[in-house]
């Protein structure tokens, strides 16, 4: 069972948040929050695998409280609820430590599948949102994305566009017909090569290079 915090001020958008999460049998809300602070504190005192954050919140907002979370219960997974106007501060998250990246009013199945990618280890963008987070991130560094990746052997690409696609390690190394140990190794070795700092930068950089669908 992947058990989920659910943070947003507004109540209406809890609830239908919730009702999504609440088709699918392997998913539970433990825990629902009205502001950031509350959402540190709870994620603390029931150490759900995902906490899924609104952006703006009062006391404390999504940002510094993504920070807090991925610091003091390093095994929560946090996942951004977004839109589109606030994707200015998805940079911020990511460097915080976010996993993924879901829109508020995107497909309810793309909440599904997030919550399931990040609660497994993988990292998880909205279709929607990864060009918008592409567009915010694109600098020097970040438009040579093909020839930065063109340094990986063909088994370090397969696994950077597994990554890109929000799998995690266990399921790429079923994917791939590799043991997770061997999995690990590669993802270590692809972040240390390209210079990045977490799964989600990994992510990014692979649907930047073209190596996802």
């Amino acid at each position: 069972m992947i058990r989920v915090l659910l943070a947003d001020d507004e109540a209406m958008i809890r609830a239908g948040v919730r009702a999504i999460l609440a088709t699918d049998p392997e998913i539970t809300v433990v825990a629902e929050a009205g502001d950031g602070r509350q959402a540190v504190d709870l994620a603390i005192a029931h150490r759900p695998d995902v906490a899924l954050l609104d952006v703006r919140m009062p006391v404390l907002d999504g940002l510094a409280a993504t920070a807090e979370i991925t610091r003091a219960v390093p095994g929560v997974a946090v996942a951004i609820l977004t839109t589109f106007n606030e994707d200015a501060y998805l940079t911020t998250a990511l460097h915080s430590g976010a996993q993924g990246f879901l829109l508020k009013s995107g497909n309810p199945r793309e909440l599904i599948a997030g919550v399931h990618a990040t609660a497994t280890g993988g990292a998880y963008l909205a279709p929607k949102v990864a060009a918008r987070v592409l567009t915010a991130l694109r600098t020097p560094a970040h438009t040579d994305a093909k020839s930065r990746t063109a340094t990986l052997t063909p088994r370090e690409r397969e696994v950077l566009a597994l990554l890109g696609a929000g799998l995690s390690n266990a399921r790429i190394a079923t994917r791939l017909n590799l043991v997770e140990g061997t999995v690990k190794g590669h993802v270590s070795t692809i972040l240390t090569r390209l210079g990045l700092e977490n799964r989600v930068q990994a992510a990014i950089l692979a649907h930047e290079a073209g190596l996802t669908p």
